[in-house]
Order: structure tokens, then C-alpha cells, then sequence
């Protein structure tokens, strides 16, 4: 169970086109850092959007290895200021390094252990909150989608 999601997981961020047709890589690697930092309205940027879903898969990535959860929704849009082209790739690489980190992770995890408590009752097992990644890194990916096409 635990490959599956980690394959899951991979088909989002980094290779897959079953569910959406594309994924984050296929998107951000066709976007440059004027498109990435472009705002529209009082709409997230998709350098936001990448930053905001790099930001819970690297401190789900912090809690397999310190047992620690550190994160917080209210930081979770605190994109780092982008200057150039060079700090675009660097997040981009950030969020494809992080994910195939993650992706790890999970096939690292057993069965017992994706059906056990993730790190407080409240949020219920690691498999629940893995499959929350997955379905969170599609709704944003489906707004990178859109943006793309408004800004580009």
C-alpha cells in the first residue's frame, strides 16, 4: 500500500498525467519567473501556490525525521521574496527535490504504521494525511492550470 501512495503522491508532483493530464513539474517547467511571480486580482501567485504545497510536504518531511510537526497554516503563504529567475528555479527545485523526499518517506512506512495515529489523534492516521497531500497538490495544481492560461 505504502508504494501506491508513494506512486500517487510522484504522480502529481513529479511525472504523472492520469488524473489531471499534467502534473506540478510538466506546469512549473513551462513557467517562467515573470509568469510565476505575475499577480492577478487579489488571486495567489503560482510562485505562492508552489511555495504553499512545498511548504507542508517539506514539514511533513521534517516530522518523519524528528517526530516533530512544526507547520502552520497561517505560514503557509509566506512565500519567500523572489527576485529573479534563479530564485524561481531554486523553489521549483526545492518542491521536486522535497517531493521525491516524501515520496520515500511513504514507502518507507508499513502498513501498520499507515494506519496508525499521525502525530495527534485529530488528525487522524499517515494514510489519511498522505492522501490529503495527494488531493491538496491537485486543487492547487488545478489552479496553477488557470492561472497559466490567464497570465500566459
Amino acid at each position: 500500500m505504502a508504494h501506491q501512495l508513494a506512486n500517487r503522491f510522484r504522480e502529481v508532483i513529479l511525472n504523472g498525467t492520469w488524473i489531471a493530464n499534467t502534473n506540478w513539474e510538466k506546469e512549473l517547467s513551462n513557467t517562467n519567473f515573470l509568469t510565476a511571480t505575475s499577480k492577478i486580482s487579489d488571486l495567489n501567485r503560482i510562485a505562492d501556490l508552489t511555495y504553499h504545497i512545498l511548504y507542508y510536504i517539506k514539514g511533513i518531511n521534517s516530522f518523519f525525521k524528528t517526530g516533530k510537526l512544526d507547520i502552520k497554516d497561517s505560514e503557509s503563504f509566506q512565500t519567500p521574496p523572489l527576485s529573479n529567475e534563479s530564485d524561481w528555479e531554486n523553489l521549483k527545485n526545492e518542491l521536486f527535490n522535497q517531493a521525491e523526499l516524501f515520496a520515500e518517506n511513504i514507502e518507507n512506512l508499513s502498513n501498520e504504521q499507515l494506519e496508525s495515529t499521525f502525530f495527534d489523534p485529530k488528525y487522524g492516521t499517515y494514510k489519511r494525511n498522505i492522501e490529503g497531500q495527494i488531493e491538496h497538490a491537485y486543487y492547487h495544481l488545478g489552479q496553477v492550470v488557470l492561472l497559466r492560461k490567464l497570465i500566459v
